[in-house]
């Protein structure tokens, strides 16, 4: 009974309706299918279940291991000892699998086949979805997985018995924490990738959900006290002129780089057939002839295009004549007898891009410094304030569709293809970079709610910056803000829904899926939302578990 009277009453209403959600799903088939596709509970996966149970108890069992030594105080070293038992059983259970006596190969097989371009590698079955390995890397994945396994299993032997020694020998501490930290380096990586990036097909579509409100709600609490400490950064005697030297500077530069030397081009021959373009050829100089945007362009038409590699495939095609009539190119190298329809002048790519760059750069921060030093303001405190009020008044869809879809294609661009993020990653960092806007008015707020006398007091006792806002802000400030952080994490596990507009196979996105091949009316829809309901539950749950330990209200 003192556990359900601690229990939030909205959970109660919910415990007491289990049952019949239950019951819903076992026994309506449209409601099993919608809950099977809605997760993402792909074939095999009872046995995925069990080899993902196994691997979490092992490398948990050795993280545990190597957090409770690290401890501080008596307590961390009286702790070890259970602990170190359940090391030693994980190391078995690791000597086991690489042994092929326990197997993981479901988990790993399904894992591998998601995680290898399927295009491009011969370890998977072409066009076949969900992913699947073949028979012969199916063998190869088996042989490499019993290989690592083994490395692993007595890599941690080492490590463990090393560190049971250091513990029982009661040896210097110093060298026990080295070990300790190698275990966590060790294992704690292989835990993250198991939970935060590898495909578990018993339940992807819910991992993902889950996964991208983490990685989201952790990325946009780092940016939203970085915002928040940009706030709070005070000016000093010269921050006004220097900020004022770099603009002029930025400026002076992009002015030097605009009147570098202009190409000059032509658009020559007739206008009956497609104009020839080479590759490389500036988007504005692209979109001005095809759209007619020069004197003598037809008015009732868009004009063909043709991309080609160079001028002499232009050349070439231009004599064909069969789809080219005309060619953009060099002034220079203009084909001799055909008429010109359009001169040109521009500056390349490789000068306007950084030109364009530093002029936008150089007026923004001139109007930031011009501001800041009207309001005696530090001039990052007023971009981070700008910056917060525009993201605030922008909605969340048009966010990621902006950061998702051209911001990610210029990176690509700009970086020939180097930087190509995921649609995940690319939906994570909208929603990170939206809600930190929200989350620096909250940790704001945190700090600003800290008494000024205790900075003061810290400041007399010699600490700096970086010490007052570790040691003795911020551990009040994010006990203060608790509260409005978990109700930030319930609301972007909910935003994370809006993903599927990237194509983000979510619980969303399946169940859009499913329901256009289903065409069921109800079921998928009270399916994902009966999800989302005890997704936001367990969160708010969570809150109110770290509301009571950390004594929310009482600083």
């Amino acid at each position: 009974m003192k556990y359900l009277a601690r229990m939030r009453p909205s959970n109660l209403v919910i415990l007491a309706a289990t049952p019949f959600i239950i019951w819903l799903f076992a026994t309506v088939p449209n409601y099993q299918r919608s809950l099977v596709a809605i997760v993402g509970v792909e074939p095999g996966a009872g046995r995925m279940f069990i080899d993902f149970l196994i691997m979490l108890a092992v490398l948990l069992a050795l993280v545990m291991f190597a957090l409770r030594y690290l401890l501080p105080g008596k307590r961390g070293q009286r702790g070890v000892l259970p602990y170190l038992v359940a090391a030693v059983a994980a190391v078995a259970a690791a000597f086991l699998i690489s042994r092929g006596v326990i197997s993981i190969a479901s988990l790993v097989n399904v894992i591998v086949a998601n995680a290898v371009d399927p295009a491009l590698s011969d370890l998977v079955v072409k066009a076949l979805t969900p992913r699947q390995l073949s028979p012969e890397g199916a063998a190869i994945v088996e042989a490499a997985t019993l290989g690592y396994m083994n490395w692993f299993a007595l890599a941690n032997l080492v490590l463990v018995a090393a560190l049971g020694a250091v513990h029982l020998g009661k040896a210097a501490r110093g060298i026990g924490k080295v070990i300790a930290i190698a275990i966590l380096v060790l294992d704690g990586g292989l835990l993250a990738y198991l939970l935060l990036n590898a495909h578990l097909g018993f339940a992807a579509g819910l991992f993902t959900t889950i996964r991208a409100g983490i990685f989201a709600y952790m990325l946009a609490a780092t940016l939203g006290i970085c915002w928040a400490g940009m706030l709070h950064i005070s000016p000093g005697p010269k921050t006004t002129r220097r900020y004022a030297v770099a603009a002029a500077l930025m400026l002076a530069a992009a002015v030097a780089l605009f009147l570098q030397p202009h190409s000059k081009y032509v658009l020559a021959g007739s206008l009956d057939k497609k104009v020839a373009i080479a590759k490389g050829t500036p988007k504005p100089m692209i979109d001005a002839i095809r759209y007619g945007g020069f004197d003598g362009a037809p008015a009732d038409r868009e004009i063909g295009l043709r991309s080609v590699l160079d001028d002499d495939h232009a050349f070439r095609l231009l004599q064909e004549g069969d789809q080219v009539s005309a060619v953009f190119v060099p002034e220079d190298k203009a084909p001799a007898g055909a008429p010109v329809i359009w001169k040109v002048t521009f500056l390349p790519d490789y000068l306007s891009t950084p030109a364009n760059t530093l002029l936008i750069l150089g007026i923004l921060l001139g109007l930031l410094t011009i501001s800041a030093h009207q309001h005696g303001r530090h001039p990052l405190s007023v971009g981070t304030e700008f910056f917060v009020d525009t993201v605030r008044g922008v909605p969340m869809l048009v966010i990621i569709l902006f950061i998702g879809l051209p911001l990610a294609g210029a990176l690509k661009d700009a970086t020939g293809g180097a930087i190509n993020p995921s649609n995940v990653v690319r939906g994570v960092f909208a929603i990170a970079i939206a809600y930190s806007a929200y989350m620096a008015e909250i940790f704001r707020a945190g700090i600003d709610a800290v008494p000024r006398t205790q900075s003061e007091a810290a400041r007399s006792l010699g600490l700096n910056n970086w010490q007052l806002a570790r040691l003795i802000v911020l551990p009040q400030a994010l006990k203060i803000v608790i509260p409005p952080l978990g109700n930030e994490f319930i609301a972007m596990l909910k935003d994370t829904s809006l993903l599927s507009i990237l194509s983000v196979r979510d619980v969303t996105q399946r169940m859009r899926e499913f329901q256009s091949a289903s065409f069921l009316p109800f079921a998928p829809f009270n399916s994902a939302a009966i999800l989302y309901v005890f997704l936001t539950l367990a969160a708010a749950s969570l809150i109110s578990h770290l509301e009571r330990k950390y004594d929310v209200g009482k600083h």
